[in-house]
């Protein structure tokens, strides 16, 4: 094994959608390989044929891609230790174990499911460990393979040795498993297929992974991983196990939680730098103790698998969101132009992005710059600019709150005294001549502060609080010129809408 470069892998199973907590692990093997001019390995753990699908292996790659995790050998780029789906690898698997039966570190196990089912309920009533008893070991070789030629069904096991399995693990120290703990594990099932924890070992040593790096509910699998080590001759790699991501409430994050899987967050708008940096803090700190911001440069450059803590972390939707609009606020507003836009058009509030002509996409930049800052993720965006495209009068003054401030003489000479200026100009409303108006009106009615600006506010947003006003014109002045599927309304039509003719 070339022990000069770090060599890490990510194995996922294309099973179901890639989650949080498999895309830290991702995360993390892809910073240690970064940080130390490693290589980086994406390898497909497909041996589950029943659940396996080619479709849920995309996404996964997507999902990979979309996050910036590239990858130095495995699918779509190769490598010197293809094949990287284990159901290409199957006769590797066989050769493996033809070696381990041959120099009696394996045996055949002919017990029926109903024997092992009998002898686990025994030792459930003497309070023992659920483990195989090893009753097949005693079959001599010349006994096994005339079975075996017989066609009599059996699995393969593993002779595990009489005594502790050790490992270090980089984030919680020394572990060490008693051997009858751990029993003569499974390698091939009487299917012949062969389980989990074989296969990953196989793989790992042939592919000279230096460093295993994966989450803790797969630390009861690795004595019998270093078992398997140890029965080829294979060096060890180093183990680390990753704490587990908790929810709110302290139990493991699952659905239950609210979104789990990195096409979820995808879909919600946030942004793939927000997700890796918030995922980079779930177990890990930087050395200064504060840092809670880096670009995947810096987590390169800072991350270490010494800071890793074995203590649960619990994922914070909130804590996302605070960087989420942190990333969305340093976004090239270009970029967020294309990532927001599939939001509208699927509310049919905007054309396909390949049929807006120039002036529709400028207008639109200037829409969700008036709102990104005000957002959680871009999924936000088209309820934040409702009223620009769909403005519901009567919803406006039916609101209680509205309805209030609506009321008093003052808000009705303001309405009267901006509508009158409305009806009588001509061309289109710019913000300076808006500005002149609210001074004149302030002059004529006494009205200052928020008994100015309210009532004017509502009858052109349906709300009392909102955008600035000076960006706010001229969305509604530029967007009505416009012909987006969704009218957007002038100043003029608002006004008309909401308080009918006012002369």
């Amino acid at each position: 094994m070339n022990t000069n470069t770090t060599r890490v892998r990510f194995a996922p199973s294309p099973t179901g959608l890639l989650h949080v907590g498999n895309a830290r692990t991702a995360l993390y093997n892809w910073l240690v390989a970064r940080h130390t001019s490693g290589k980086y390995i994406l390898r497909i753990e497909d041996t589950d044929v029943e659940r396996s699908r080619e479709e849920h292996e995309a996404q996964l790659i997507e999902d990979m891609h979309w996050l910036g995790l590239d990858w130095d050998e495995g699918p779509e780029i190769g490598g010197p230790h293809a094949p990287y789906r284990q159901s290409e690898r199957i006769a590797i698997y066989k050769e493996h174990t033809d070696r381990l039966l041959s120099e009696g570190k394996a045996y055949r196990c002919f017990c029926t499911a109903e024997e092992l089912e009998a002898e686990r309920q025994k030792a459930v009533a003497e309070h023992r460990p659920q483990v195989y008893s090893g009753m097949c070991r005693a079959i001599t070789k010349t006994d096994s393979e005339a079975r075996a030629a017989a066609g009599e069904a059996f699995a393969i096991r593993l002779l595990i040795p009489d005594r502790p399995l050790r490992f270090h693990d980089m984030v919680r120290g020394d572990v060490e498993f008693a051997s009858e703990t751990v029993s003569d594990p499974i390698l091939v099932r009487s299917s012949g297929v062969p389980v989990y924890n074989y296969v990953v070992t196989v793989d790992d040593a042939l592919m000279e992974i230096t460093h295993v790096i994966r989450g803790d509910d797969h630390i009861s699998n690795t004595p019998k991983q270093v078992a398997i080590y140890e029965a080829f001759g294979w060096p060890v790699p180093q183990f680390a196990h990753l704490s587990t991501i908790l929810g709110s409430d302290r139990e493991r994050l699952s659905k239950r939680h609210g979104a789990t899987s990195i096409a979820t967050f995808r879909e919600m708008g946030i942004l793939p730098e927000a997700l890796v940096n918030y995922l980079a803090l779930l177990g890990w700190g930087a050395k200064d103790g504060t840092s809670e911001t880096f670009t995947p440069q810096e987590l390169i450059a800072e991350f270490e698998l010494e800071r890793v803590t074995a203590s649960p972390a619990v994922f914070d939707f909130d804590k996302l969101h605070w960087l989420n609009r942190h990333y969305l606020k340093l976004a090239d507003p270009a970029r967020i132009l294309d990532l927001a836009w599939p939001y509208f058009e699927k509310q049919d509030l905007l054309p396909a992005r390949s049929a807006a002509d120039a002036e529709t996409v400028a207008w639109f930049g200037k829409l969700i710059a008036l709102f990104v800052p005000s957002i959680d993720r871009l999924e936000q965006l088209p309820e934040k600019a409702q009223f620009v495209f769909r403005f519901d009068a009567t919803a406006a003054r039916a609101n209680a709150e509205n309805e209030a401030i609506l009321q008093s003489e003052t808000a009705q000479k303001v309405l009267a005294a901006f509508a009158q200026r409305v009806y009588a100009r001509e061309g289109a409303i710019t913000p300076e001549l808006f500005k002149t108006w609210m001074n004149e009106i302030k002059t004529e009615t006494g009205a200052k502060g928020k008994e100015l600006f309210h009532p004017v506010r509502i009858a052109l947003t349906g709300a009392h609080s909102g955008p600035e006003f000076d960006k706010l014109i001229p969305i509604f002045e530029e967007g009505s010129r416009l012909q987006p599927p969704a009218h957007v309304l002038s100043v003029r039509e608002r006004v008309e809408q909401f308080a009918g003719q006012i002369v």
